[in-house]
């Protein structure tokens, strides 16, 4: 690790320490694209951004290592000069992401269904516990992930148990070919479709319903991606690529409604949903991005018989708009925590209350 990176890393160190000593909370930021995730977390900022760089990547191996603050756009730009990218699709929300903040809130594009997510393609990470030690966890190759996956608990712990200085991740080459189909269709029969292909032996890599058309990705070599198309039928999508680059993003013109944004996870069915508001369908019925004023408890309650979990993205009091896991899993998560960060100073309160 050079110089620069080592004294960041070691400065992070010291706060972290002179913190748990003083009883003071930290708020850990990286590029502040996804400020909006979570609870408010207060606290001294705690940037990393000065841990940057890539310190290895071997295409031949499929696998990157990343210092935390390296930004998201030139860790994915690295990897398309060798024809691979980053599997599990993450969005961005501007400029400023790093992979990180990225790993750190577990985001996933449209591809999550059919490739894995964010936590899937983590190897290893190097991390500043709440007592300012440096941990190492899983490797830099596949073979060396072994034991118990701690790793991976850093994927959607928005920094309450650690500060991310490093990660590894498995990437993939970028699919030889890549096509939209688009069929314009009722909601009943599209949900059904778009559930079909969880079974199917077809080269889907995402799914998502919108104004009474959905569309359908189809990535892989171009015979087995031509062979797809001619089982599905339904139109060639010239902007294909530009609709889930926009999706991923939130760029759609769904989402500039002025409506509060609720994300909505839950297993793939048969038969859509019926929910308040405008209503987009995404990771081939496994996700729904719903645009709605309706109130947070309301929405629980709709959804909570399918398994669903209901995350507010936008236009509400964020403090008031999570979800929080039944009892076994909030207990397990809260002695995570305090094995981590016994002082409890690390993004307190940010993924659960209390936390």
């Amino acid at each position: 690790m050079p110089e620069d990176a080592d004294s960041a890393v070691a400065a992070l160190q010291e706060s972290v320490i002179r913190a748990a000593q003083d009883g003071e909370a930290l708020a850990i930021t990286g590029g502040g694209t996804k400020s909006f995730l979570g609870r408010v977390s207060h606290g001294a900022p705690c940037s990393v951004r000065a841990v940057q760089g890539i310190v290895h990547y071997e295409p031949t191996e499929l696998v990157v290592t990343a210092r935390a603050g390296t930004s998201l756009t030139e860790l994915e730009n690295t990897l398309s000069q060798s024809g691979q990218i980053l599997p599990f699709e993450p969005p961005g929300f501007g400029e400023g992401a790093t992979i990180g903040g990225t790993i750190a809130c577990g985001l996933s594009g449209p591809c999550r269904p059919y490739r894995g997510a964010a936590r899937d393609f983590v190897l290893g990470v190097r991390c500043i516990n709440g007592r300012g030690e440096t941990l190492r966890f899983g490797g830099e190759v596949i073979k060396n992930v072994a034991g118990y996956d701690v790793s991976r608990l850093m994927a959607g712990a928005m920094g309450t148990l650690g500060i991310l200085t490093e990660i590894s991740l498995k990437v993939l080459p970028r699919p030889a070919c890549s096509q939209t189909r688009t069929f314009e269709m009722p909601e009943e029969p599209a949900s059904e479709l778009m559930t079909s292909f969880l079974g199917r032996s077809l080269p889907v890599s995402a799914a998502a319903y919108l104004d009474g058309v959905l569309r359908v990705r189809l990535s892989g070599s171009e015979a087995a991606v031509s062979t797809a198309a001619g089982a599905l039928g339904g139109d060639l999508e010239a902007e294909g690529d530009a609709f889930w680059s926009q999706l991923k993003e939130h760029c759609l013109d769904f989402f500039a409604h002025d409506l509060p944004l609720w994300r909505i996870s839950l297993k793939p069915q048969n038969g859509m949903m019926r929910l308040p508001g405008k209503t987009l369908i995404d990771w081939g019925g496994a996700q729904y991005w719903v645009k709605s004023d309706a109130e947070f408890e309301a929405l629980v309650k709709m959804v909570r018989p399918y398994g669903g979990y209901v995350t507010g993205f936008g236009g509400h009091d964020q403090d008031a708009r999570y979800d929080v896991p039944q009892d076994a899993v909030l207990k397990l998560n809260r002695r995570l925590k305090l094995a981590f960060d016994p002082a409890g100073i690390l993004n307190p309160g940010r993924l659960f209350p209390q936390d």
